[in-house]
């Protein structure tokens, strides 16, 4: 009927080895997340400011946000439209 076997899991060997690693981030002594960061800096990462993005970042010089339409952030890409739409946005105010 059902075998009673029991599986052996591999993340608790993972996370005990993780344990002895630090941020590679020189003078950082936090404990390692993934990527080789910590928790903060691979926030960081995330976002794009250690090398390549994960993401499409926003065509304006200096905006590090996450495309949203036509190459641009959702910020930059609203002022792009109020710009193009004085008239619409006349109304919504």
């Amino acid at each position: 009927m059902s075998d009673n076997k029991t599986h052996k899991h591999t993340r608790g060997a993972a996370k005990a080895a993780r344990k002895d690693r630090k941020c590679s981030v020189e003078g950082c002594k936090n404990p390692y997340r993934a990527k080789g960061y910590c928790n903060g800096h691979y926030a960081h990462w995330r976002a794009g400011e250690y090398g390549k993005a994960r993401f499409n970042t926003c065509s304006k010089p200096d905006c590090k946000k996450p495309v949203s339409l036509k190459g641009l952030c959702a910020t930059h890409h609203k002022e792009w439209w109020t710009a193009r739409h004085p008239e619409a946005a006349e109304k919504k105010a």
